[in-house]
């Protein structure tokens, strides 16, 4: 083993009560995937100020009020997730292929009058699946002697010096469901009771070497010199959006709407670290993490035609942030396989229940949209918009409104995000319609974010993270309109790449990433079908 060279951090104590939250939890749940009816898809999710979408009913609600009947569709398709993965030039691609319901919803319209202002007072039903998080990763490579046993040393070490060398006196604080023994060192055998969990289980499961005087305190931490290192993960769930909405067209050239938003999220994630270790060592690192939660906000917005015979329009709304209630779950297991010995150590054995639950509230920033839209000759429908959202406005809150830890990392990492938009209808026939869209979202957080663990939290033991970069997608589509049957189908190539790292490697002593990244591109395919009828 080396000695460790102590890794710079973003400034902050280590605090006594969890706090389990991060930027990349944050990250998460914040954005949307380009999703709804197979016309919106097909189109970009570029209609803001075109309207008479049931989609719109989430970007601009006052889309809704372009109706002028009533309307009920339902969307499902395939979606093909792959990941492509170059670490250190170890190649690893994996793929995870799904099918999906989409969409459904419903458009009531009422008609008011020909010579009312008010024309059309119309309500709508929609669902959408917001977030598809669906996906497959995996990447390998050498390490160059890093490891993540010496950021399990750094946890130790660093919450000894933040704390004094303080330690829990009584029996129970180092054999009971919270203890945090380590009686293999003849000097040391009490590891800080604050330590973050992820370095306590490598001090158990002989990971890390803890080294301490007669007096009780830590001298020197040391880990192993890492060979190489194989990372997997697989994730499911959602985020399922339900808007309910009401519109009103204005003379036929002012149109509003308000939508409530109410969300779902179900996300769970399996992760799988192991290394070898020089000396014939090697270990495990198993993590399994879920988050449940609701949400709910509000959104606002009119379209207007400002020539009263033109086609042209343009389209503003503003979306208040989601309120969400959430709840992370999470358990873990560290299997070592050392030259002397083999240990195994659960999460579980530190945490009264046996698994770790946190209840918290994130704020998602306001958003705002806007866009601008025309009819060309009757046949052709064009569409462009822009939407900004500040991701370093996202707040995490404990369930009593008290600021966590994670936010510091949110407002120093995350950025904010530009979308722009643009999308094309035309008709061939007086039935058929071709489409094509374009989408491109900027990079939401900074290169050089990282997890910083014994910051944010004590009990963290999944250490891996992903800068990602900027995303885009290309579209296409094809549409049907009968009289009272439609039918719509999209084609969506969503891309973008990312720097990840399985865990913190620190910097050296001139300021140098100790770890490279793994650089990863991801795809996704989805064939997106939608069925409706219009009466």
């Amino acid at each position: 083993m080396k000695k460790k060279i102590m890794v710079l951090t973003v400034a902050g104590a280590l605090a006594s009560a969890a706090a389990a939250q991060n930027q990349y939890d944050a990250l998460r749940f914040l954005g949307n995937d380009v999703n709804g009816t197979a016309r919106f898809v097909g189109m970009g999710g570029a209609m803001s100020s075109l309207g008479a979408d049931l989609s719109t009913i989430g970007t601009n609600p006052a889309g809704i009020g372009l109706y002028r009947s009533n309307d009920v569709a339902l969307s499902f398709g395939f979606n093909a997730n792959k990941s492509h993965s170059d670490f250190n030039g170890s190649v690893m691609d994996e793929s995870r292929n799904r099918a999906s319901f989409d969409q459904v919803g419903f458009v009531w319209s009422t008609k008011i009058g020909n010579k009312t202002d008010l024309r059309f007072l119309n309500f709508a039903f929609n669902y959408h699946k917001r977030v598809n998080f669906n996906r497959q990763f995996a990447s390998k490579g050498g390490l160059n002697g890093n490891s993540l046993t010496w950021q399990m040393a750094d946890m130790i070490d660093r919450a000894e010096n933040s704390n004094g060398g303080l330690f829990y006196q009584t029996e129970d604080d180092f054999y009971g469901p919270n203890g945090l023994l380590y009686a293999d060192n003849p000097y040391m055998d009490k590891v800080y009771a604050g330590t973050p969990y992820l370095g306590a289980m490598g001090a158990r499961t002989g990971l890390v070497d803890v080294e301490g005087d007669e007096d009780g305190n830590i001298t020197n931490v040391y880990g192993w010199n890492g060979i190489d290192g194989e990372y997997y993960s697989r994730e499911t769930g959602s985020i399922n959006e339900y808007d309910f909405n009401v519109s009103f067209n204005v003379r036929d050239r002012f149109y509003f709407g308000a939508t409530l938003g109410v969300y779902d999220i179900d996300y769970l994630r399996y992760s799988s670290y192991g290394e070898n270790l020089e000396g014939n060592a090697n270990f495990t690192l198993n993590n399994t993490y879920k988050t449940e939660g609701t949400g709910i906000d509000l959104k606002v917005g009119t379209i207007i035609r400002p020539f009263e015979y033109s086609p042209f329009r343009f389209g503003l709304a503003i979306h208040t942030p989601i309120l969400y209630n959430m709840s992370d779950r999470y358990t873990s297991v560290l299997a070592s396989n050392l030259p002397s010995d083999s240990h195994v150590q659960n999460l579980k054995d530190f945490l009264y229940g046996g698994q770790y639950t946190w209840d918290y509230r994130m704020i998602t920033p306001w958003r705002f949209n806007v866009s601008a839209g025309t009819i060309v000759g009757g046949i052709m429908a064009l569409d462009a918009e822009y939407e900004f959202e500040n991701y370093a406005a996202t707040k995490l809150q404990d369930v009593s409104g008290v600021e966590l830890n994670g936010q510091a990392a949110i407002k120093e990492t995350l950025k904010g995000v530009h979308s722009f938009r643009v999308g094309m209808e035309t008709k061939v026939t007086s039935a058929f319609s071709v489409r094509a869209g374009y989408n491109f979202r900027s990079t939401p957080i900074t290169g050089d974010a990282f997890k910083n663990i014994p910051v944010t939290d004590n009990t963290r033991t999944d250490a891996e993270y992903l800068n990602l970069k900027s995303r885009q997608a290309v579209s296409v589509g094809l549409g049907y309109r009968g009289r009272l049957v439609y039918a719509d189908v999209a084609y969506k190539y969503d891309f973008y790449k990312g720097d990840f790292y399985a865990f913190d490697g620190g910097l050296d002593q001139s300021g140098n990433l100790l770890l490279s990244p793994t650089k990863v591109n991801n795809e996704r395919h989805q064939l997106l079908f939608t069925i409706g009828v219009h009466f």
